[in-house]
């Protein structure tokens, strides 16, 4: 047979270019005047699905101009628009647009990068962009990696490279159960649960974990810490990690690295960082010292879809010594056909990781790190740093507001009613029903926080968008909201 298959997937050279024209126009259009648009609109899942419709599965298929048509309306104008100028909520940043082309560069190759032979550019590509975030936040070239989709699952890799590492060799063939000391993690208590997913999942158990106490400053008290490593070891148990944090989600604190860094040498035990949101800020000089101990890491976790402006999803794990990777992760099938016969070897991700198929999350990363570049970086890091920073004096100014707390790009607040002599209960409930009432009005989106029992506004600056005006106006939206709230509130509480 010489002709090409008749079918209705395909789409041809002129229509494909007329659709793709359309799609960019539209795309750039919205990318231009999203600071014109409400962050979110009040839709309930309801009023979600009405409008998607709630039709069956089509038995007969649509031309493409009219779906995509469709679904760019969908998306653009009924979603959460975390590119927008005052979404400073949950650690996700506004996304470059060159990850945008990327993305769709990528899906027209469709590359397998699980292994080199599947994927040869896409594999070298991701090699590179390991090499790259390496050097970028101040550790070895040499260290060795994984794409991955985000921070959970960053994590999750180094969680079991290192419960390779230092657990009984025998754990492959027997399992836990038969291990008869029993394995113990370490971490400060404002850990991301990831741990306890990791601990549950991976057949530690939540007991396993050992929530360290915070110092004064919300670090992690190395001195409890290793207090508490010894009497483990002292009642038979078998301390195998610790976990540092660098760049907490709730207030942005970085963990004493340079400490634990020097426990886990004297323990033997495997030493992981957490950086998913705030290692990045090591590219900035005069905050370096911050992240004294990073480079003693056996691994470490950073997201690039937080704070290095890429699309979703894209999450990284770097190892200081990548045969933990392969000895973890790797498996040898006789229906993997992956070997070259050639003198170089040929890396394969699926070694590597948990997935064997697996996108080409590396090539939006690969490109934004050369369109920015280091310096470039450095001055939008900076400057997201710095407005967090004003954003905290100016509630700090502010009569109605209460200044909690400020770390990297993360300032923490709450509103106080002038004149208030009502309980830390009260406020608790009045900022949390404030932030309900932020979330769903469209103007800003805020996340919150608990510190020190206090129930509080959270603002995370990861956003390239954002600028000195929209701080300035989002005090004077929390202002006049949060007398709203407390009025609401106040009657609520005269009717009971």
């Amino acid at each position: 047979m010489t002709e090409n298959r008749n079918n209705s997937i395909e789409i041809n050279k002129e229509e494909f270019r007329k659709i793709g024209h359309q799609l960019i126009d539209d795309i750039s259009d919205f990318l231009s005047s999203i600071d014109k648009k409400p962050v979110t609109v009040k839709e309930s899942p309801n009023q979600l699905q009405s409008i998607l419709g709630n039709t069956s599965l089509p038995e007969i298929g649509t031309p493409a101009t009219e779906l995509i048509s469709r679904a760019t309306n969908l998306l653009l104008n009924h979603s959460l628009l975390n590119g927008h100028p005052k979404f400073l909520g949950y650690i996700t940043s506004s996304a470059a647009p060159i990850g945008a082309l990327a993305d769709l560069l990528a899906a027209s190759v469709n590359p397998n990068v699980g292994a080199h032979i599947l994927s040869p550019m896409a594999t070298e590509i991701e090699k590179q962009t390991i090499q790259w975030l390496a050097e970028f936040i101040g550790v070895s070239p040499n260290y060795g990696g994984i794409l991955v989709s985000g921070g959970n699952m960053a994590n999750f890799t180094a969680f079991l490279a290192a419960r390779t590492a230092k657990a009984p060799k025998s754990i492959k063939e027997d399992g836990l159960s038969n291990i008869s000391q029993k394995l113990t993690i370490y971490c400060s208590k404002t850990t991301h649960t990831w741990v306890d997913k990791a601990a549950i999942l991976f057949g530690l158990g939540t007991k396993s974990i050992r929530w360290i106490q915070t110092d004064s400053s919300n670090k992690m008290n190395n001195k409890v810490l290793e207090e508490t490593i010894k009497e483990d070891i002292k009642n038979g148990f078998k301390p195998i990690m610790v976990i540092g944090t660098a760049g907490d989600v709730s207030t942005g604190v970085v963990d004493s690295l340079k400490g634990i860094s020097t426990i886990c040498k004297d323990y033997d035990l495997w030493f992981h960082i957490d950086g998913a949101y705030g290692v990045p800020a090591t590219v900035i000089p005069k905050y370096k010292k911050l992240f004294d101990g990073l480079s003693e890491a056996d691994s470490i976790a950073l997201d690039p879809h937080k704070w290095l402006y890429s699309p979703l999803e894209a999450g990284c794990t770097l190892v200081k010594n990548p045969q933990h990777l392969i000895d973890t992760y790797s498996s040898h099938p006789e229906y993997y056909n992956f070997s070259n016969d050639e003198n170089e070897i040929a890396q394969n991700f699926y070694e590597y990781g948990l997935q064997n198929s697996r996108g080409f999350r590396a090539l939006k990363v690969w490109l934004s790190l050369q369109q920015i570049g280091r310096s470039g970086y450095e001055k939008l890091i900076g400057e997201d740093i710095e407005l967090s920073e004003i954003l905290f004096d100016l509630a700090k100014e502010n009569a109605e507001l209460e200044a909690v707390s400020q770390n990297l790009s993360i300032t923490t607040f709450r509103y106080i009613p002038i004149n208030f002599k009502e309980s830390n209960d009260y406020l608790n409930k009045l900022n949390e029903a404030l932030l309900n009432k932020l979330q769903t009005g469209g103007e800003l989106f805020l996340s919150n926080a608990i510190v020190n029992e206090m129930y509080c506004l959270r603002a995370c600056v990861v956003n390239f968008r954002t600028s000195k005006k929209d701080i300035k106006e989002i005090i004077d939206i929390i202002i006049r909201e949060g007398r709203k709230a407390h009025s609401k509130l106040q009657e609520r509480i005269v009717n009971e």
